[in-house]
C-alpha cells in the first residue's frame, strides 16, 4: 500500500493530508489561533477541589480551566518514581486548592469541557516514549513479533544502563521502531534525556501558571508521528517550512531523506490531489457507496450512531447476499470515515440484519481488520442482541465537524427548523395573546417575518388571519423582513 502526506501551509492553519493509495484517510488541522495542546506540560495551580467527583480545576493559564480526575494523579516515592496503587487515593489527600502541580494535557479541550489532565508524565521521539518517573519498559502491541519484541526490549535496557538510567526512567518502544538499530535507540534516549533536563530545570524556576514544554508544530509532528513503512513522498507547499522539516527529517527521521518534496504548482495542493472535495463530503451526513448503498452519520454529544442502508443496491442473487455485501462494502467505508472524521468515544453501527452467522462473523473480522491501520486506540465491544455492534475509539482531540463547523444559528443544532405552518400558527396565538393583554392600549398589530412565513400568513392562512382580525376587533398587518430566519418573528402592537 502506497502512501503519502501533502502538507499545506498558511499564515492561519495547517492542514496535513495522509493519501494512501490515492485516496485521502486522515486529516489534521492546526489553526494558528488555536493550536493543538495534547502533549503540552505545565506548572499550575489547583483551583478547586471537587470531593464529589474526586476531581479537582487546575489553572494552567488556558481560556478555560483543566480538569484532572484522581486516577489520572500518580503518587511519586523518595527516589522521584511512581508508584502504582490498586485503590486510588482521595482527591482532598492528593491535592488541596491553591497549590502548583505539573501536569501534562491528555485530551484537548472539546466543546464546553477544558482540557483533560494528567501528572504521569511522558515525552515522545522518533522510536521512544520517555516516562521519567517509572521504570516500566512497554512495548507497541503493533509489533507482533516476539522475537523483534524481546530484541528491541533488551536493546533498550542495554542503551539505559549505557546513559546511565537505569532504575530511573521508563520507555515505551513506538511501533516505528521495528527493525532499527542500537544506534538509533541510543540517539532517541540521549535527545529524550536532554529534554527531560531542560523541562526539569524550566519545572523548578517557573511561577503558576505557566506553560514549561510546549509540542512541535503540526507539521514537525507528523514527520515524527505519521512515518509508516510504505511511505513514498511527503508533499509541503511552504519554502520556509520545507527548510524545517528538512532540517528535522535530517537529524531524526533519515530514512525519509530524499522523499520530502517543496510542491511548487500553480494549483493549490489540496486541490490537486482532491483533498478539498474529500473534506467537504467528511462533514456531510450521508456517505454514499459505490454499489448504490449509503451510511448515515450521526454525532451527537454522548455517542455517534452509524446507519446503513442498501438504498439503491438491489444485488443479483438474493436479499441475504445483498445484505452481507452491502454490509462488507460499509465496514471498509466506515473504518476510513472514522478516520478521517476524527470520531471519537461511544460508537453505534446499525448493521442491516443477518441471519446467516457466517457472514456476521466475517463482517467483524474486517470491521477489526480495517481498524488496525487507525492511530486511535479502538476497542469492538461485540454485537449487542439487537444487532447493533458497539465500540470505542480513543478522543484525544475535536473531530472534523467540531473544529470547522458550529451549531446552526438557524436551528440551535437540532438539523431542523420548523416549519412555515408552525410558525403561522404561533404568530396567530402571539397576536390573540397580545389582544388579550393589552387590549386597551393598541389599535393594530404590526408582524414582522420571515418570507416564508409572510407570504403564507397573506395566501394558504389569510382566511384564519381574517378571522382573527374580527376576533379581536383589531386590524393586523404583515411586513416582510428578508433577514429573519423562518422561526423568528415579531408581533409589535401600535
Amino acid at each position: 500500500m502506497s502512501e503519502e502526506i501533502l502538507i499545506n501551509i498558511s499564515p492561519m492553519e495547517t492542514r496535513v493530508g495522509v493519501l494512501e493509495n490515492g485516496m485521502l484517510q486522515e486529516i489534521y488541522i492546526e489553526r494558528s489561533s488555536k493550536r493543538g495542546l495534547v502533549g503540552n506540560i505545565y506548572k499550575g495551580k489547583v483551583l478547586r477541589v471537587l470531593p464529589g467527583m474526586q476531581a479537582a480545576f487546575v489553572d494552567v493559564g488556558l481560556e478555560r480551566s483543566a480538569f484532572i480526575h484522581t486516577a489520572d494523579i500518580v503518587t511519586l516515592n523518595d527516589d522521584g518514581i511512581e508508584e502504582r496503587e490498586k485503590n486510588t487515593a482521595d482527591i482532598c489527600e492528593t491535592l488541596k486548592e491553591g497549590e502548583s502541580i505539573i501536569v501534562q494535557v491528555t485530551k484537548d479541550p472539546i466543546g464546553t469541557k477544558g482540557a483533560r489532565l494528567t501528572t504521569h508524565l511522558s515525552l515522545p521521539s522518533r522510536y521512544l516514549v520517555y516516562m521519567p518517573r517509572t521504570q516500566h519498559i512497554g512495548i507497541s502491541q503493533r509489533i507482533e513479533d516476539d522475537q523483534e519484541r524481546q530484541r528491541l526490549t533488551t536493546l533498550v535496557r542495554e542503551c539505559i544502563g549505557a546513559e546511565g538510567l537505569e532504575g530511573n526512567a521508563g520507555f515505551i518502544i513506538r511501533t516505528v521502531a521495528e527493525g532499527v538499530g542500537k544506534d538509533e535507540i541510543a540517539a532517541d534516549i540521549r535527545f529524550l534525556k536532554r529534554l527531560w533536563g531542560s523541562v526539569e530545570g524550566a519545572t523548578n524556576s517557573a511561577k503558576a501558571p505557566c506553560n514549561i514544554y510546549e509540542e512541535l508544530p503540526l507539521y514537525l509532528r507528523s514527520m515524527r508521528d505519521f512515518i509508516r513503512p510504505g511511505l513514498e513522498k511527503v508533499r509541503v507547499d511552504s519554502q520556509e517550512s520545507f527548510l524545517k522539516i528538512q532540517s528535522f527529517v535530517d537529524s531524526y527521521v533519515p530514512e525519509l531523506d530524499g522523499r520530502v518534496e517543496l510542491y511548487q504548482g500553480e494549483r493549490p495542493i489540496f486541490d490537486l490531489y482532491n483533498v478539498e472535495d474529500e473534506v467537504q463530503k467528511a462533514l456531510s451526513r450521508k456517505v454514499s457507496l459505490k454499489s448504490g448503498g449509503y451510511l448515515i452519520f450521526d454525532q451527537t454529544e454522548a455517542m455517534t450512531t452509524i446507519d446503513i442502508n442498501t438504498g439503491a443496491f438491489v444485488g443479483h442473487r438474493n436479499l441475504e447476499e445483498t445484505i452481507f455485501k452491502t454490509n462488507l462494502e460499509a465496514t471498509t467505508a466506515i473504518g476510513r470515515q472514522l478516520r478521517l472524521r476524527n470520531i471519537g468515544g461511544i460508537i453505534i453501527i446499525d448493521f442491516i440484519d443477518m441471519l446467516d452467522a457466517e457472514h456476521q462473523r466475517q463482517v467483524m473480522r474486517m470491521l477489526e481488520k480495517v481498524l488496525e491501520r487507525d492511530h486511535a486506540k479502538t476497542n469492538i465491544v461485540g454485537m449487542s442482541d439487537l444487532g447493533l455492534v458497539e465500540m470505542t475509539r480513543k478522543r484525544t482531540r475535536e473531530s472534523l465537524q467540531q473544529i470547522v463547523c458550529e451549531p446552526c444559528p438557524e436551528c440551535d443544532g437540532r438539523g431542523s427548523v420548523k416549519t412555515a405552518e408552525t410558525v403561522c400558527y404561533e404568530v396567530l396565538r402571539e397576536i390573540l395573546r397580545q389582544a388579550r393583554a393589552y387590549s386597551a392600549s393598541s389599535q393594530s398589530f404590526l408582524v414582522l417575518a420571515s418570507q416564508a412565513v409572510a407570504e403564507r400568513l397573506l395566501d394558504e392562512d389569510s382566511s384564519s388571519l381574517a378571522d382573527l382580525e374580527t376576533f379581536i376587533n383589531r386590524r393586523v398587518t404583515i411586513q416582510l423582513e428578508p433577514m429573519y430566519a423562518q422561526e423568528e418573528f415579531d408581533v409589535v402592537f401600535r
